[in-house]
């Protein structure tokens, strides 16, 4: 049994969506499964040299989360940056859940989302890998759930990479643990308003994207992709952070005026299939 696992990027937060607002991305990491004696993993690009290539690797973790346990040749080529905000490790789970649904035999459901987001600890990056387009994710109890939606055709979004890397579990440190009531209230109407402004109308993203719940928290761990948020928000173009960053992710055309030195500018489609399978002869 060959087959061909590709998973898109992601996207997470959007401004003040925080922990429930997610997109998948044109960017993709590509995985090629195949049943064996053994174990054997092979990684290009991002991660290579970096990851382990044993069990402990995330993808293969996922696959026997997924219930598959029998041998397995993986090779693995990355393209979607590591530690940079952009769902480079819900890729891997995504893609080593949506194997071992395959080897198994079952479809991807509500179950693969389960155990996606349960490595992940939230669903929004996991959500967008799996299903593509926007998603809302949110936990009942210990279930996690979404919903997808399908972006406006003018949502064309831009990343803005810089070479700094940056952990999720860094930057959620630099958060409080309250905030006050008013910028509670904000990130509800933001939030709200983000749906809205990603399937709907694009126009109002600039305040859909505004954020008073983590990006000013952060701001010590990146100053400059707030630097670049900032000076792009006042020129009128919709910026926010991307996941936990250090990527800035942007809508419209960048300003020549925006110093964006240091950043590695792409424009990406938004994903509108999610995770995808396909056998290999």
């Amino acid at each position: 049994m060959r087959f061909l696992v590709s998973v898109p990027a992601s996207t997470a937060n959007l401004g003040s969506g925080f922990d429930a607002l997610g997109m998948a991305l044109g960017m993709y990491d590509d995985v090629e499964v195949a049943t064996a004696d053994g174990l054997s993993v092979v990684v290009d690009g991002a991660g290579s040299g970096e990851v382990p290539l044993d069990e402990s690797h995330l993808v293969v973790r996922a696959v026997r989360a997924a219930g598959y346990t029998g041998g397995l040749a993986l090779r693995c080529r990355n393209t979607i940056p590591h530690a940079r905000g952009l769902g480079s490790s819900a890729a891997a789970i995504v893609a080593g859940v949506a194997a071992g649904f395959t080897l198994t035999g079952r479809e991807l459901d509500a179950d693969a989302l389960q155990i996606a987001a349960e490595f992940e600890g939230h669903a929004d990056n996991v959500a967008a890998s799996l299903f593509g387009g926007v998603v809302v994710a949110w936990s009942e109890g210990e279930r996690y759930r979404s919903v997808r939606m399908d972006a406006d055709a003018r949502v064309r979004p831009v990343v803005l990479i810089p070479a700094q890397e940056s952990s999720t579990k860094t930057t959620r440190g630099l958060l409080p643990a309250e905030v006050p009531h008013a910028d509670a209230a904000h990130a509800a109407g933001r939030a709200a308003l983000a749906v809205h402004a990603l399937t709907s109308d694009p126009s109002v993203l600039l305040a859909a994207t505004e954020d008073r719940l983590h990006q000013n928290y952060r701001e010590p761990a990146w100053p400059d992709t707030v630097r670049v948020i900032n000076d792009l928000r006042k020129l009128g173009v919709p910026a926010c952070v991307s996941g936990a960053g250090p990527t800035v992710i942007a809508f419209g055309g960048l300003p020549p005026e925006v110093d964006v030195h240091g950043f590695d500018v792409r424009r990406l489609d938004v994903d509108r299939s999610g995770v995808r399978v396909r056998p290999l002869d």
